[in-house]
């Protein structure tokens, strides 16, 4: 059965393209014969104190007949911290190596299917993970170098060994020097990071799920978020490294994540955006609008700050590779993309719309680009329930209330829109007139009055009205693994080309988050310096909400919901107050294509059926 279905799936992927196109590579080398090999490729740092420079393994597979023809091959990279502790993919694979050490399994699909059609596939174990020397500094200089430096040795810029210490050199002479990187979340982390270092032979990246800012992973404009701590993930990834000692390594990780929430030269070290003029590489970039675990807020920072050929997929499920959620147009997509930068095949993809948006479980729209939206301000104003009121182009007056405590979470604020509520005010547009397509990243500015002397202020942003979704929340966060499977390329001994082949989870609700942000008020002025706060002195902070792009349809109703600690994402502080809400003075940049929200007065829901925010991991989930 297995054999059927890869016949089935070789002769799709290898079908004849149309006289009027180019042929993009075919799949026309032996997969089993191919060449298998680790080099070690020296970074220049010493994360580990042990007085050597540091040495990364990256694991190669490469066709074995090109280079008998005196033939060159681009190089599709993976480099990860996970390929011995937590596995990639759907179903988690590990790299296996036979009793040699000569690397046998290769994660994920890209080997199988690119390797046939003339490309090489390089993992790479990040410094202080698997078979790498060092020590992984969460996203700084040793992660960027252990990809970069493999980069420079593809185009022989660096130096490479045929083992982790002894002296003899290896080249890459195999190699055109064109590389195109990939990976989901951590992965794709370090590829932006790469990205944004400008090294020349860097084609093009394909970031999935990944993060821009390691500031905007921990922390949200001067709020602590529950993702776990840097340190905390260092020790994870490193628990089945070579054995050296990276204590002192993740103690500068607990120095330098300051828990205050500030923004300082750390989290500098680990901000892609602040780079991105040096990005020359195309990307080609995923991620999921319901994603908790790397926020949204990533992509859409980088987004707005590139400036090369581009395009993206949103979808509507959470942290989840497009292999898992839309498979057979993800691999065609992106094997026109690698023959496209890697080959310089002409096959028109850079020509194809910037944007693929899901606006329903399933149902994909292309637009041109991202974002779509320009923003309109939209201000509160009080209406006949205490704490709630109405939001629209006309400003509000007085002042509105609510009392932070623990224990508090924004699907709470969100489930009883009519009613008074002590955590939170919320304003909404009314009944929509018409569509309102929000594309792009929001913000809010709040000006507060605290009761004490430290507060945390969220805010979302709530469709309210009946729809079906991906349910983004989930066990497997918007997908279902089904019992069969599908193959994609060529499988070899200890190396399988099939996977589970999944479906969608979807779910009906009556209300959907479409958009969170946080923010501690003391970083009012500054977010890298926090200001001490005088109980009863108003203050204004403005702050991003998660970057989206959205559909409210016509009759539903768009709510901007302001409270305290949503206690599902951030801590809270040392002394929860009550918060005084000035309206006059507070407002909501909104990215809309069109005019803004035209609404007509109509009750909210009494109690809509909402959807559980999914519990937010100390670990950072690939």
């Amino acid at each position: 059965m297995l054999a059927g279905i890869l016949a089935v799936a070789a002769a799709v992927v290898a079908a004849p393209q149309s006289a009027a196109k180019p042929r993009g590579s075919e799949p026309v080398y032996d997969f089993a014969q191919a060449v298998r090999e680790t080099a070690w490729v020296d970074i220049g740092l010493d994360g580990d104190g042990d007085g050597r420079s540091d040495r990364v393994a990256a694991d190669i597979i490469r066709p074995k007949e090109p280079a008998a023809q005196g033939k060159k091959v681009p190089v599709i990279m993976d480099a990860s911290p996970y390929y011995s502790c937590c596995g990639r993919g759907n179903e988690s694979e590990l790299k296996t190596y036979d009793s040699a050490g000569r690397p046998v399994g290769f994660p994920l699909y890209y080997d199988n299917f690119f390797v046939p059609r003339g490309y090489a596939v390089v993992l790479v174990d990040l410094a202080g993970t698997n078979k790498s020397r060092g020590c992984t500094d969460i996203g700084g200089p040793s992660d960027v170098n252990s990809a970069r430096k493999v980069v420079d040795w593809l185009n022989g810029r660096a130096n490479g060994f045929t083992t982790a210490t002894g002296s003899t050199k290896t080249n890459a002479s195999w190699s055109t020097g064109a590389v195109g990187m990939i990976g989901k979340s951590y992965d794709g982390t370090v590829a932006n990071g790469v990205a944004a270092t400008g090294v020349d032979g860097l084609k093009t990246i394909v970031p999935i799920g990944a993060i821009s800012s390691w500031y905007d992973y921990y922390r949200s404009d001067g709020a602590s978020l529950r993702q776990g701590s840097p340190a905390g993930l260092a020790q994870t990834v490193s628990q089945r490294n070579g054995g050296q000692n990276c204590g002192a390594a993740n103690q500068k990780l607990t120095a330098g994540a300051t828990s205050n929430g500030d923004y300082n030269a750390f989290w500098l070290d680990r901000d892609y955006v602040q780079s991105a003029s040096k990005v020359k590489a195309s990307v080609l970039a995923s991620h999921g609008l319901g994603d908790l675990n790397v926020k949204t807020i990533n992509f859409g920072q980088w987004w707005e700050a590139l400036n090369v050929e581009r395009k993206i997929w949103l979808t509507q499920a959470g942290h989840v590779d497009p292999f898992d959620y839309r498979r057979s147009a993800w691999v065609d997509t992106l094997h026109k993309w690698f023959d496209h930068y890697l080959l310089g095949v002409d096959n028109g993809i850079e020509k194809t719309p910037g944007a693929s948006v899901e606006r329903e479980p399933d149902v994909w729209v292309d637009q041109a680009a991202w974002p779509a939206g320009n923003a309109v301000t939209l201000r509160p104003a009080s209406g006949g329930t205490p704490g709630v009121g109405t939001l629209g182009t006309i400003a509000g007056t007085g002042t509105a209330s609510f009392t932070d405590s623990s224990g508090q979470t924004s699907n709470g604020w969100a489930a009883r829109p009519t009613e008074t509520a002590s955590g939170r005010v919320l304003f909404s547009t009314g009944a929509l007139a018409k569509d309102l397509q929000v594309s792009g990243t929001a913000k809010v500015t709040v000006t507060a009055t605290p009761s004490t002397s430290t507060a945390r202020l969220s805010a979302i942003l709530v469709d309210y009205g009946p729809a079906t979704i991906r349910n983004y929340t989930g066990p497997k966060e918007g997908i279902k693994n089904e019992m069969t499977q599908s193959c994609w390329g060529s499988s070899a001994s200890g190396n399988d080309a099939c996977y589970l082949n999944t479906s969608t989870d979807a779910v009906s609700v009556g209300l959907n988050i479409i958009s969170r942000g946080w923010a501690d008020l003391a970083n009012y002025r500054s977010l890298s310096q926090e200001s001490p706060l005088t109980p009863g002195q108003p203050y204004t902070v403005t702050f991003r909400l998660a970057s989206t792009d959205h559909v409210v349809p016509q009759g539903h109703q768009l709510a901007l919901i302001i409270g305290g600690t949503d206690g599902s994402f951030i801590s809270g502080p040392s002394q929860y107050p009550k918060i005084t809400v000035d309206l006059g003075k507070t407002s909501l940049a909104l990215p809309v294509v069109g005019s803004g929200p035209s609404g007509v007065p109509a009750a909210l829901p009494v109690a809509p059926v909402g959807i559980a925010p999914a519990t937010v991991s100390g670990l950072e989930r690939g």
